[in-house]
């Protein structure tokens, strides 16, 4: 009996990872893999652009996408790479463009406060680039004067991806 209880305690103590944030501090929290064989190469300069066009699930809660460029950060550099080597932008479209509605237009379309300002602050002081496309402000009737500071407006999502990726930027979509 008492060698199954060491057995069980062993293994729970294995499994009781910590979350860390290495860069985004209060968003995309990781596990440390120190014995994963693949990783990011810290030598890289990483230029990445991410493509958020999901429409939002639970107006109270933070973005799963935005989330997910902080977990990106996080794992990079928690891999090594230093941020000044991480060239990320994202274009956010479609059903996603509700989420870079300051406060006051958010709150009025969904009765609670926008859950992402504090992770576009942290996404813009990380460097990362942020634009809305300009055909889904429209189109969704989104006013584009009531958006968060730290989101430009671009022309369209499809031109400014194509851009990126003419200039050898990687394409993820989230």
């Amino acid at each position: 009996m008492k060698t199954i209880f060491l057995l069980l305690l062993t293994s729970s103590a294995v499994f009781a990872q910590v979350r860390i944030n290495p860069v985004i501090k209060n968003y995309g929290g990781i596990f440390d893999i120190p014995y994963a064989e693949e990783k990011p190469d810290p030598t890289l300069d990483y230029k990445i652009i991410i493509e958020v066009e999901r429409l939002i699930e639970y107006p109270d809660s933070v973005n799963w996408a935005l989330n997910n460029v902080a977990r990106l950060l996080n794992l990079h550099v928690m891999a090594g790479v230093k941020p000044e080597k991480l060239h990320v932008v994202l274009v956010i479209h479609a059903g996603a463009a509700f989420i870079v509605m300051n406060n006051e237009a958010y709150k009025a379309r969904y009765k609670v406060n926008n859950p992402n300002l504090i992770l576009f602050d942290e996404l813009e002081k990380a460097g990362v680039k942020m634009v809305v496309c300009g055909q889904s402000l429209i189109a969704r009737k989104i006013d584009r004067m009531k958006l968060v500071p730290q989101v430009k407006i671009a022309s369209s999502m499809l031109t400014t991806l194509t851009s990126y990726q003419l200039k050898g930027y990687a394409v993820l979509k989230f």
